[in-house]
Parts: structure tokens; C-alpha cells; sequence
């Protein structure tokens, strides 16, 4: 086991392993967000639970991350983040076979809650990687962890879909706490300790959190429209397993789950959203990720799915709104990072908190759509949600 001490004079180059350590890490632990979403329409047969009920196990999930985004992200900079990411992979293996022994929704929700809390470790390893690397190649590290994190949340729905068609939904939960507990085991070999960069009680850690909202006008229009467009995205791949479970679809997790590559490939592009944003700045990348979510929303809502409609129209959709999504995340950040480099962290834990506050939201109003309106009705709800968040970014800054 390492017991190095990090601190922040590191000059030499990560070594690959490291890397690699750090973006798996981050990537397993996003994907235990998302790997109930495929497998919806069998669990909601499994309890016999409602679309609105069995809503609730993606809300819940999204919800315990933004919560564990506010309320413990922030202390990191407080102690030793090695310690705070093995204690987090305990919980969220726990979570993870409690869910898979779920007697009924009721624990399964529960879990749920567990799971999204204890899955914030994501948000541990990001910073960690930026304090571990040195400032000669920060960005191209933070960015292949980054890439890690997002190929674990896409990639899951796969993944997810696979092996539940496999070996049961049980079956899913039980892996992915296998992988939990691995990644723990790395981290308590691999990862060094790491010295607390302040003293700051907790309260005015998270106090703090407030005063950087009222301070920074462009953190307020960030988090705001990323919470939007995060309703849109959650609204669509909290339903979509519903959706093709019933009929005219019947649909098992697999096809559900291969949704996920039509995603990852829209989303694996959006990187490229940096060099324009390099050139023409980050608020024209806002401004047309927003666009395309609504282009995306609004043709899927007019592609006649509840009648049969062609499926590769969700899929040419998902690709087209994650890359969106994606983008505008990618020129949120590269925003709010510039404003106060001494509170990165901080800035960090509002983004991403409203990010999933939107992800909580569009699973509860997503399931809400599907059982009063269905298809047509989630694809309005989202391109609506994208809609406002255009306006917000395209809202005069002096108005902010």
C-alpha cells in the first residue's frame, strides 16, 4: 500500500497506471448511476410498480448524487481525499448489493438514494487527478479522466442491458458491486494520501458554496442552464426502457441498453466542442449544444414513437442531444473554472450539484410525461427544458 503524501510541488509526469487507475475509478463509479436505467421495465414488472413509481429508482439516484455533490464534495478540501474515495466505494458497494437482494421497490428505492450518494467518489477522483498531475500536462490528464467518466456513464447502459438480459437485473447490481470493490482495492494499493488544503469548518465550507453563487453571475447562468439541459437528458434515458418494453416495442434491457452507443458517440465527440470554444469562446459552444438538444427533442416528439415510429430516429436523436448536452457541459466548466482558480472545487460542486438536480428532475417529470402523455409527451418535455436553457444562454449577460 502507497503512503506517500501528496502534496502540491509534484513536477514529475503520473505514471500511466495512475492515470488509468484514476479514469477507471471515475468511470465505474458514474456508471453505478445509470445501470438501473435499461433495466426499468423489467424491474417495474418485477414489483409491479407504476411508470411513475418505478420513476422514482432513477430520481432517487440522481437526487442522492446532488445531494452528495453539495453536501460532501466539498471536503475534499478538507481532508485527506484518499481516504474520503475508499470510504465512499465502501458505502456505495453496500448500496450496490442491497439493491441486489431488494425484496421490494421500497428498499430498491432506498438503495437507490445510497447509490447516488456514495457514487459522488466520481467527483473525489476528478480534483484529485488535477492535484496529482503536474501543471505541465493537468489538462490533458483531468481531460482522459474526464473522458473515463463519461465513457463509464454512457458505456453502463450498455453493459447494463447485456448482462441483465443475461443473468437477470440482480445479477447486474451483483457485478457492478464486484467492480466497486475491486476499484477499491486499487485505489487502497495505488492511490497516495493527499494533504487538506484548508482548515475551514464544515459550515463555512458550505457556506461558501453560497456566497460564490451571489458573487459570479456567469456560475448562476452555468448551473442554470446545465441543470435544464440535464432535465432533458434524464427525462429521455429514464424513460426510454419503459417505453420500449411496452407495446408496440416489447423490447427486452439489451435493445434498451444499445441506445447507449448511439449516446456515447454523439457525447465522444463534444470534446471537440474545445477548440471551438478556443476560438470562438464558450458561450457560443452553450448557445448551439442548447440548440441541438432542442432540434433533437423536437423531432423525436414529431417522429410518431408511440405508434411505432422508426428507431433510428432515437438513435440519430441521441446522438444528436448528447453531443449537445455534452458540449454545453464541456464550455460550462471551461466558464466557471475561470472565475475563481483558489475555489475550483466549490465552483465544481454548484455545477455538477444543479446538473443533477436537473437529472433528479427530468426522471421524476419523465415518468410523469410517459404516464399522461407518453412518448410525444417526454420528447416536448425535453426540448422544452432545452428550449429555456437557449434563453437562458442567449440572455444578455447584463441582465444575468
Amino acid at each position: 500500500m502507497s503512503s506517500t503524501v501528496m502534496t502540491h510541488n509534484q513536477t514529475t509526469a503520473l505514471p500511466g497506471a495512475l492515470v488509468l487507475l484514476l479514469a477507471a475509478g471515475a468511470g465505474l463509479a458514474a456508471a453505478a448511476l445509470y445501470y438501473s436505467q435499461p433495466m426499468l421495465g423489467v424491474l417495474a414488472g418485477e414489483f409491479q410498480a407504476s411508470p411513475v413509481a418505478i420513476g422514482l429508482v432513477p430520481t432517487l439516484t440522481q437526487l442522492g448524487y446532488a445531494l452528495g455533490l453539495i453536501l460532501l464534495a466539498p471536503l475534499g478540501d478538507r481532508f485527506d481525499r484518499r481516504r474520503i474515495i475508499l470510504g465512499k466505494a465502501a458505502i456505495l458497494c453496500i448500496a450496490l448489493l442491497t439493491a441486489a437482494a431488494a425484496p421490494s421497490i421500497g428498499v430498491l428505492l432506498a438503495a437507490s438514494l445510497a447509490i447516488g450518494i456514495s457514487a459522488t467518489l466520481a467527483q473525489d477522483i476528478v480534483p484529485a487527478a488535477a492535484t496529482l498531475a503536474p501543471e505541465s500536462s493537468r489538462g490533458k490528464t483531468v481531460g482522459t479522466v474526464m473522458t473515463g467518466l463519461l465513457l463509464g456513464i454512457l458505456l453502463s447502459r450498455v453493459v447494463s442491458g447485456f448482462v441483465a438480459e443475461h443473468a437477470g437485473w440482480r445479477g447486474m447490481f451483483v457485478v457492478a458491486a464486484l467492480s466497486i470493490a475491486l476499484l477499491g482495492v486499487a485505489v487502497w494499493r495505488g492511490l497516495p494520501r493527499f494533504v487538506p488544503t484548508t482548515q475551514m469548518p464544515y459550515l463555512a465550507l458550505m457556506a461558501s458554496l453560497f456566497t460564490l453563487l451571489q458573487r459570479h453571475a456567469g456560475l448562476r447562468r452555468a448551473a442554470l442552464a446545465q441543470g435544464l439541459l440535464s432535465v432533458a437528458f434524464s427525462a429521455f434515458w429514464s424513460t426510454l426502457a419503459v417505453m420500449l418494453h411496452a407495446a408496440p416495442f416489447h423490447l427486452g434491457s439489451a435493445a434498451a441498453g444499445a441506445f447507449g452507443l448511439a449516446g456515447a458517440a454523439g457525447a465522444l465527440a463534444a470534446p471537440l466542442a474545445g477548440k471551438v470554444a478556443d476560438r470562438k469562446g464558450p458561450e457560443v459552444v452553450t448557445r448551439i449544444g442548447a440548440g441541438l438538444v432542442v432540434v433533437a427533442f423536437l423531432a423525436m416528439a414529431l417522429g410518431g414513437m408511440d405508434a411505432g415510429g422508426p428507431l433510428w430516429l432515437i438513435a440519430l436523436g441521441a446522438v444528436v442531444f448528447d453531443l449537445g448536452v455534452q458540449a454545453s457541459l464541456i464550455a460550462h466548466q471551461t466558464i466557471v473554472y475561470s472565475l475563481e482558480p483558489a475555489a475550483r472545487s466549490r465552483l465544481n460542486a454548484v455545477l455538477m450539484g444543479s446538473m443533477f438536480i436537473g437529472m433528479a428532475s427530468g426522471a421524476w417529470l419523465g415518468s410523469q410525461a410517459l404516464a399522461q402523455w407518453g412518448w410525444p409527451g417526454v420528447c416536448g418535455l425535453a426540448a422544452l427544458a432545452g428550449g429555456v436553457a437557449l434563453a437562458v444562454r442567449l440572455w444578455p449577460k447584463a441582465q444575468a
